[in-house]
């Protein structure tokens, strides 16, 4: 028997011209609209359904051929991709004609993030670590039905469509409508009755399992890249498992810095050092020691960098190959003690006498002290913001014109 439900809702029948299926359209829809008649949404809804297949030859074509449930499987002729894909396009993902079946959904499920924290010494010599995650699957005892074999039916309350639709009133002749996920089902269109339900999921379908992951954070890797298990993420029926995306996370190193693949360090040395020549050892981040030297006779200027080549972070995919490491140099000068006249003048016979000085003459010269910054120290501020004040108030006796 043909399907006739769609022109049944109509009140015409499959041999109505298109021009009396409009006015016979338009005629229901004044007399439900959810503006006269807001109990009678679910009506309107059916309308306007019916109206959107029967007033297109194509659709109205293929629902004659098929009916509603041979409009979805059948393809309307063609193969069962281009017929999914018209069949999407044409309820918009979701079916509000009753008994039609459950929304559209998702193809694919959502990914899960963790953030691993890790060192720069782990980044540069590699490292496996174990992620414990919690993660839903599909339950192996219903087979993901959440529970026996056509356990599951239509939602009463949304009609298998997963979204309770409403109607707001905002002005005379115009409504709005509002979709919200339903209730019962949680979204998904289809309920199971308690007595069904799968024991082991409690009819949700899919049960939560812990699994340990192996990350291997490999050499060169940096911070926030990412490290992706395909697949992984959280099981759903119908649904294409989604990924668990791990996303390194560096912990500071109070000695190196990173600069793209290469390495920052800061030394300081004292000043004999700086002009005749130092040695020291660095530990480096894989635990070898580093031998650092200059030669007597190399001064090492306040900030100067110097480099070792090859020293830096090793290449990502490429571990044999290495940055640089720069170190910025910081002179530690000697306090005042050392500074005694028979040091001054040790210190002017290596360093060569200081510039000649010319003492300027005249009534405009004054000799001024120096004395240590004290950033706390606001007396110089506070006389001069009073002689201001002083000067912007007046003083206490008033100016007065002189009499002739």
């Amino acid at each position: 028997m043909a399907d006739t439900k769609l022109y049944d809702v109509l009140g015409v029948n499959r041999n109505t011209p298109d021009a009396e299926i409009k006015k016979q359209y338009r005629k229901l829809a004044k007399e439900f609209h959810p503006d006269k008649n807001p109990e009678a949404g679910d009506k309107f809804k059916d309308i306007s359904f019916a109206y959107e297949v029967l007033s297109d030859p194509q659709k109205r074509n293929i629902y004659d051929k098929y009916g509603l449930k041979g409009l979805k499987e059948a393809g309307g002729g063609g193969g069962p991709e281009d017929f999914n894909n018209m069949f999407g396009s044409l309820f918009g993902g979701m079916w509000g004609f009753p008994g039609m079946g459950m929304p559209r959904r998702r193809e694919r499920g959502e990914d899960t993030v963790h953030t691993l924290k890790v060192s720069l010494e782990d980044l540069y010599t590699g490292k496996t670590s174990k992620l414990q995650l919690s993660k839903n699957v599909i339950c192996s005892i219903c087979n993901g039905q959440g529970g026996k074999a056509g356990c599951c039916q239509p939602c009463t309350k949304c009609k298998g469509t997963g979204i309770k639709i409403s109607y707001r009133q905002l002005a005379p002749g115009m409504a709005q409508q509002i979709q919200s996920r339903c209730s019962d089902c949680e979204g998904e269109g289809m309920t199971i009755n308690a007595k069904d339900r799968c024991r082991a999921c409690r009819g949700k379908k899919v049960c939560n399992e812990t699994k340990v992951l192996e990350v291997h954070v490999d050499k060169g890797m940096r911070d926030l890249q990412k490290i992706i298990f395909r697949g992984e993420g959280d099981q759903q029926p119908n649904i294409e498992t989604g990924d668990i995306i791990i996303v390194l996370s560096q912990k500071e190193n109070k000695k190196f810095q990173r600069s793209g693949n290469d390495l920052l360090l800061e030394h300081t040395i004292t000043l004999t050092e700086a002009l005749c020549g130092f040695s020291f050892v660095l530990k480096h981040l894989d635990g070898s020691d580093l031998l650092i030297k200059s030669t007597p006779g190399n001064i090492i200027k306040p900030g100067a960098v110097q480099s070792v080549m090859g020293k830096g972070m090793p290449l990502y995919k490429d571990p044999f190959e290495f940055g640089n490491l720069y170190i910025t140099f910081e002179i530690a000068f000697p306090d005042n003690g050392m500074t005694s006249m028979e040091n001054i003048l040790t210190l002017k016979s290596l360093l060569g006498p200081l510039p000649e000085f010319i003492m300027p003459t005249g009534e405009n010269v004054e000799e001024v002290d120096m004395h240590e910054y004290d950033p706390n120290d606001k007396r110089g501020q506070a006389g001069r913001g009073e002689a201001y004040a002083s000067d912007e108030e007046g003083g206490d006796t008033p100016l007065q014109c002189a009499h002739q």
